[in-house]
C-alpha cells in the first residue's frame, strides 16, 4: 500500500475520510488544530502539523501566524498554488457549538483569498465545517 501522502484526494468525502484516518482514535483531551496541505495534484504534503492547546476563541496573532505559515508553504513547497486542510479537534460531543463557529468566522477572515477547508473532530466523529473550494477537486 502506498504512503498516505501518495494517495490523491479526489472529493470532499475523501478528505473527510483522510482526516478520520489521520486523527484516529477520534477522542481528544485538549483542543488542537491540525494543518495539512495539498498541491494541484491533490496529493498531501508528507507533513501534518498539530497545534495543541489552542484557545476556545482564536487569537489574532495566532491567525496571522497561521496565514504566514500557509503562504510560505504554498510558495516554497507547492509552486504558489495549494490548499490548506484544517481539522479543529476538541473534547466533547460531535455537535457544532458557538466556539466552533467562532473559529470558522475567524479563519474565513484570516484566510481571505486563500484556499482552505475546515473539519471538526469531536466525540468520535469528523464533520465538515467549511468545504474546500469546488475547483480543488477535479470532476
Amino acid at each position: 500500500m502506498p504512503p498516505l501522502a501518495d494517495v490523491p484526494i479526489r472529493s470532499a468525502d475523501e478528505l473527510t475520510t483522510r482526516w478520520r484516518t489521520l486523527l484516529d482514535p477520534l477522542e481528544f483531551a485538549v483542543r488542537s488544530l491540525w494543518l495539512s496541505w495539498f498541491g494541484t495534484d491533490n496529493r498531501m504534503l508528507p507533513i501534518v502539523i498539530p497545534v495543541d492547546g489552542i484557545p476556545l476563541a482564536p487569537e489574532p496573532e495566532m491567525l496571522a501566524n497561521l496565514r504566514q505559515v500557509h503562504d510560505s508553504i504554498v510558495a516554497e513547497q507547492l509552486g504558489g498554488v495549494g490548499h490548506l486542510a484544517l481539522a479543529l479537534c476538541r473534547p466533547g460531543e460531535p455537535v457544532v457549538r458557538g466556539d466552533d463557529e467562532g473559529w470558522v468566522d475567524a479563519l474565513r477572515a484570516a484566510m481571505d483569498g486563500g484556499s482552505w477547508s475546515l473539519h471538526l473532530a469531536a466525540g468520535g466523529e469528523v464533520t465538515t465545517l467549511v468545504e474546500a473550494p469546488p475547483w480543488i477537486w477535479p470532476r
